[in-house]
């Protein structure tokens, strides 16, 4: 692999799991469906975009034991087992793949969190994961915590800080949470919090001010709306000011869009996805657009945040 040790990093650096990371990263679940539809030759394509990502400056992956039942990881593995301590993998605990007629299920018990981390270190061929992120279940969009699977936060938390302390986990994220949730657990040290947020949904922008207050690192999922059969969110690229904003600076609205959310919040990070190649330099540049203040104001004023 090509060694890009002086590239400038996509969109600045904030510290996630204990170190200087690319505010832009990248997300496993769209190039896991496409490697999946691809047979053999979707897996080395795969492979082949996930260096050109590490090529750009890329060095946080998102992703997901049940992603393939185990595909993203295996891509991951393949794709930088020359570079692990080059890189911040971060996964999720708290779902689990299921037969029904939804693809996943809660596993939201301390000991499914466990079995979820193993299986995860198991699947990535590593000792250790960089940030585990706790998908909770209490609301919508998404499923919903039901029976047994209806577990105090506390008693997740201590599961992950346990782990943590045995050195399979270096950081715990939390998402998917409330305010007071957050509160909750913001004592145990937590490295990221993971929840729906874009320029034209800031209902959680409390959340984001906590975050700020204690450098926690802010991951949005859904950066550009969406949401696709998961949630009924607006596109921000379908905006028209974004759009004429875009125009403007000879940017994209995908672009305008990701670099909004880098210059409203320094503790910001992005997890954008894709199988193409195109879209991933296109992706990685949002890091390098200014939007100037007035355009800022312009934009800002689409959707006052929350609180």
């Amino acid at each position: 692999m090509t060694d890009h040790s002086q590239t400038p990093p996509p969109g600045g650096t904030f510290t996630l799991a204990g170190r200087p990371v690319p505010r832009i990263g990248y997300g496993m679940g769209q190039l896991t469906r496409r490697a999946a539809a691809g047979g053999a030759s979707g897996v080395e394509d795969a492979v082949a975009l996930l260096r050109r990502a590490y090529d750009l400056g890329v060095r946080h992956f998102d992703t997901a034991q049940f992603y393939g039942g185990g595909l993203a990881n295996s891509l991951l593995r393949q794709a930088f087992s020359a570079q692990r301590d080059e890189i911040v993998l971060a996964t999720k605990a708290g779902a689990a793949p299921s037969d029904g007629p939804m693809p996943l299920t809660a596993a939201q018990r301390p000991h499914e969190l466990r079995a979820a981390v193993e299986d995860n270190l198991a699947t990535l061929g590593t000792d250790r994961l960089d940030v585990v992120n706790l998908r909770r279940m209490d609301f919508l969009p998404g499923l919903i915590a039901e029976g047994d699977q209806v577990v105090p936060l506390q008693a997740q938390l201590a599961e992950l800080v346990a782990l943590r302390e045995e050195g399979k986990v270096v950081g715990i994220g939390i998402s998917h949470i409330t305010l007071e949730q957050l509160q909750a657990a913001v004592p145990v040290g937590l490295a990221c919090v993971q929840n729906i947020y874009h320029l034209l949904g800031r209902a959680d922008e409390p959340l984001l001010d906590l975050c700020r207050t204690h450098d926690i690192a802010w991951i949005p999922y859904f950066p550009l709306g969406g949401g696709g059969a998961y949630a009924d969110i607006p596109k921000v690229t379908d905006d028209p000011v974004v759009r004429e904003v875009a125009q403007a600076l000879g940017a994209t609205p995908t672009q305008v869009g990701l670099a909004w959310q880098l210059q409203h919040a320094p503790i910001t990070m992005l997890i954008p996805g894709t199988g193409s190649v195109d879209h991933l330099l296109e992706n990685t540049a949002a890091g390098e657009l200014v939007i100037p203040a007035d355009a800022m104001a312009r934009l800002d004023a689409l959707a006052p945040p929350a609180g």
